[in-house]
């Protein structure tokens, strides 16, 4: 059983002596390929790849399939024989699978340290007022008993900001000889300014490809690099949160708690996007999809309360036919905010109607809910309001949803339910390809793992 660790009342030195709070982020090594794993065991060894909507590129690898060079986003079909030739195993997304066994593995971190942020499906942050004696015994514990009831590998980095913690759990994976849980104050007692000048500057929390090449036009090439960088200038060429960043790099501690990911709420947008199986054309098929995709993202509005004042809808053709690229978009503003399931369908459905090419072969499609407003706190002058659900049809469909699984009930082509193991998305013949979809067999009774006993 893990330790207790809900108090933060002092101990005794023999038990650890309490100190400034210091982040610890738990992330989960090559996520998705290790869930593939915990109920195949064949896979232990063996190179494992992970692709994307339709099976099309790579997104997730584990070690084995890293040395191999095998890179994140190159498209499956590129380097299929000679992966198979290699004894590459690919699997396709299985986001039921991922999202179960991180509810479990999340579940189980919680016990060890307070304040648990779940920062995505794969890791999270929590605080420690222990010295390292006792923060390193509550992590091997937390690794342990993670590997031990989820079979999922899980490194831990320590730092004073959150921050830090990333690079710490970067270094913790990259120098296995640390078993997994790396101190950032130990890293750099030991290698001094060359811890982070190791780090690449788009290896930074929070550095994107655009802030990337705008840090690389001023000489800024490596986390050292930020560090040492005036934080006034940097907020002034950039934004405030450049300059938190800066003074994290530094162990000023100023990026505050986060919503968790777990619980799905969107303050700027919600996006529904998806690639089709197949090209579509005309009218009539991108008006299905995206009366599909905007029921999705409706779904996740009513979860989180909200409402929507804005639609944007798009659709493309494919990229890598530039002589014969095409793409439209329309932003629709509604006359007001609104979590109506069949005013949202309804409006993202029609919004396209006389922009679509009929000759052109669409491979995506895309709803955006923005200019988000929580239901409970809108207002507005006496006799207006927002559009609200009153037929209750949201609350209905969740109900469905939350009892029966997606696709049992929907509006319009929203209710037609694929079939076999497909059956948790739309019959669509556009719909996304799982060719190899593994097993879920922890959330359907039909699927469930068998061991037999030899």
């Amino acid at each position: 059983m893990p330790e207790q660790e809900g108090g933060h009342t002092p101990m005794g030195p023999g038990d650890g002596t309490a100190l400034a709070p210091r982040m610890v982020l738990a992330d989960a090594n090559s996520f998705y390929a290790s869930c593939e794993k915990v109920f195949d065991p064949s896979l232990e060894g063996r190179p494992v790849v992970v692709l994307s909507n339709n099976d099309g590129c790579v997104v997730a690898r584990n070690r084995e399939a890293k040395e191999l060079g095998i890179a994140n986003g190159t498209p499956w079909f590129k380097i299929r024989d000679r992966a198979i030739h290699d004894g590459v195993v690919a699997r396709s997304s299985n986001y039921e699978l991922y999202a179960s066994l991180s509810r479990r593995m999340m579940a189980v971190m919680a016990q060890f340290l307070p304040d648990q942020e779940i920062y995505s499906i794969d890791e999270c942050f929590m605080t420690s007022i222990w010295d390292d004696q006792k923060t390193g015994r509550i992590c091997r514990d937390l690794r342990d008993t993670v590997l031990r009831s989820t079979g999922i590998p899980v490194s831990v980095g320590v730092a004073p900001t959150k921050t830090l913690a990333k690079v710490a759990n970067h270094w913790a994976k990259d120098h296995p000889g640390g078993n997994g849980i790396t101190f950032w104050d130990q890293v750099e007692a030991e290698y001094g300014d060359r811890a982070l000048a190791s780090v690449p500057i788009d290896h930074v929390w929070g550095v994107g490809r655009r802030l990337t090449r705008k840090l690389l036009g001023m000489g800024i090439v490596t986390a050292l690099d930020l560090r040492n960088a005036d934080p006034v200038l940097i907020k002034r060429r950039f934004s405030v949160l450049v300059q938190r960043t800066v003074l994290e790099l530094r162990g000023i501690a100023c990026i505050e708690a986060g919503a968790d990911a777990d619980q799905g709420v969107r303050t700027g947008q919600i996006l529904c996007s998806r690639m089709f199986s197949h090209p579509v054309e005309g009218y009539a098929s991108l008006a299905q999809a995206l009366s599909i995709y905007a029921q999705k993202a409706c779904h996740r509005l009513h979860r989180q309360h909200s409402l929507c004042a804005k639609i944007k809808v798009f659709c493309s053709t494919s990229p890598y036919a530039p002589q014969q690229f095409t793409a439209t978009s329309r932003m629709v503003t509604l006359e007001d905010p609104s979590d109506d399931p069949l005013v949202i369908a309804r409006t993202a459905s029609q919004a396209l109607q006389g922009r679509v090419d009929p000759h052109a072969r669409y491979v995506r499609a895309g709803v955006v809910l923005l200019e988000l407003s929580d239901a409970k706190d809108f207002h507005t002058l006496d006799g207006l309001g927002a559009a609200r659900d009153t037929h209750q049809l949201g609350e209905v469909l969740e109900a469905a949803s939350q009892r029966f699984g997606p696709f049992r009930v929907g509006v319009g082509y929203g209710g037609v339910r694929g079939r076999g193991r497909h059956d948790d998305d739309s019959g669509a013949t556009w719909s996304m390809n799982r060719h190899i979809l593994s097993p879920r067999p922890t959330t359907r009774w039909d699927e469930m793992a068998v061991a037999y006993a030899r």
